[in-house]
């Protein structure tokens, strides 16, 4: 049973609350079975007996189509009949999130989860994190997993709305509810992925769909366009002919996902775009680019794709490219700086005499755009901060924590931060929810809150002004 505290940000280690049934390779069939039924429990790990590292798994449906409907030999060892050459383990330090996506991705119900050592620690199922969903999450789920056309998907795109709205209408909070819409629109997105491939003959290399911007940021709203990419792996000379195999599967999946309720991007930010369907070296070459350049075009690129991760196919690709982004902006220091110039530009709207200031937005006077000018501030920041500090998590709060983790902040000061983050967040879901023109999703006019939210949008927006005074005096602007 999961704490009342967990989210899809946890770590796996807090979802593992007893220790692990198992059985050693020597196990008989028929001593599985019984400690399954002892225990109550719908899988048990194999593990070596003196490393204690998992090498199999036996759950009730490899009982029922492996035994059950042959042999029905109990007496066999329980190895011959094991799940163990696709075994799917998790470091304990991994996200819920994660482990769902997994799940998604490989059609399976557990994953295992070890320490850094590789000894079994424990076992997650995709019921542990239907506890940690809101109700009907569930079921959305499970539709999208036995999805097998576009209309199905469309019809779970517009439950997951719905949910959404219901959840913020009951007074879900902003964190757990970016989560909720930003998991199951992955879901959506991986169901999506596999049937656009079965209508084409791709190019048989590793490759994976990786999200950009708010998407991987983990920082869906109810009103989010397209940010994709492609990377795959391919030698130089191969490379533009694994390209052009890519692009018209590309092309489709990102008109799907318009159908779905994705608005395409309007900056052609998507995989569908060559300048986005990369190899492996490419996207080597392209960051390497953008850490030498301090353009206005390229700052403003590098706060869409640093945001990057995987969300479909090899994942250890998105790694490769993290991996080579960390070892690379150590070197980086003008780089960095012009980030962090470029972050200040845009300033907290508070005012001198009055509580507020506002843009010279005629079409909508006395508004402050709760994107630009609230959520960016600290999106911006923590992005930066993360960099520069070799943090590998691409949402703004998981950033913020681990900065603070790292003692380059206090805990509490940062919980301040993250408060007035979520608060903002929230106001723009809100906003959203009421169904107004695409100008105004996320504007607000200070004068129609109540005093309550007037005087904590103030105060959250002096968060971000303070989260901003750290990185002016980290680069001397």
């Amino acid at each position: 049973m999961t704490t009342p505290s967990a989210n899809l940000h946890s770590q796996l280690a807090a979802m593992i609350k007893r220790p692990p049934i198992t059985v050693t390779p020597d196990a008989t069939l028929r001593d599985a079975v019984q400690a399954m039924s002892e225990h109550r429990i719908g899988s048990i790990i194999i593990v070596e007996p003196e490393s204690s590292r998992p090498i199999g798994i036996f759950t009730l449906r490899d009982l029922l189509h492996k035994v059950a409907a042959k042999s029905c030999d109990l007496d066999q060892m329980v190895m011959s009949v094991m799940s163990g050459s696709n075994l799917l383990m998790l470091n304990w330090r991994s996200t819920v999130y994660q482990a769902a996506l997994v799940m998604a991705r490989h059609g399976v119900h557990h994953v295992i989860v070890v320490d850094a050592a590789g000894k079994l620690k424990g076992i997650v199922s995709q019921e542990d994190i239907y506890e940690l969903q809101s109700g009907g999450a569930k079921a959305i789920s499970g539709a999208i997993r036995g999805a097998k056309d576009l209309d199905t998907l469309v019809s779970a795109a517009q439950d997951i709305h719905r949910l959404a709205e219901r959840t913020l209408a009951e007074g879900g909070a902003a964190e757990a509810l970016t989560q909720l819409i930003s998991s199951l629109n992955d879901h959506l997105t991986v169901r999506l992925i596999e049937i656009t491939k079965q209508d084409f003959e791709l190019p048989k290399v590793p490759w994976a769909w990786l999200a950009f911007g708010s998407e991987g940021r983990y920082e869906q709203t109810l009103s989010t366009d397209q940010d994709n990419g492609i990377v795959f792996a391919a030698p130089v000379e191969q490379a533009d002919a694994v390209r052009q195999a890519f692009l018209p599967f590309a092309l489709e999946v990102n008109k799907r996902l318009d159908t779905l309720g994705f608005p395409l991007c309007k900056g052609n930010v998507m995989a569908s775009n060559p300048e986005l369907c990369l190899s492996v070296d490419e996207w080597h070459g392209r960051f390497s680019r953008w850490l030498r350049s301090t353009t206005p075009q390229t700052l403003l690129d590098c706060t869409i794709y640093f945001d990057f991760r995987p969300i479909f196919g090899e994942e250890s690709l998105a790694e490769e490219l993290r991996a080579w982004l960390r070892r690379h902006i150590p070197d980086a220091t003008l780089f960095l700086r012009f980030m962090a110039q470029d972050a200040l530009r845009a300033q907290a709207p508070l005012g001198m005499i009055r509580d507020f200031s506002f843009d010279d937005n005629k079409e909508y006077p006395h508004t402050i755009d709760l994107k630009t000018q609230g959520t960016r501030l600290f999106v911006d920041v923590a992005r930066i901060l993360a960099l520069a500090n070799g943090i590998d998590e691409t949402s703004t709060p998981e950033r913020l924590r681990a900065v603070a983790e790292r003692g380059k902040f206090g805990r509490d000061d940062i919980g301040a931060v993250i408060d007035g983050f979520f608060f903002i967040q929230q106001l723009r879901l809100r906003v959203q929810q009421t169904g107004t023109p695409m100008g105004l999703a996320n504007r607000v006019a200070p004068e129609e809150l109540n005093e309550l939210d007037r005087f904590v949008l103030k105060e959250a927006l002096k968060q971000a002004k303070k989260l901003q005074r750290r990185i002016q005096m980290d680069y001397q602007l």
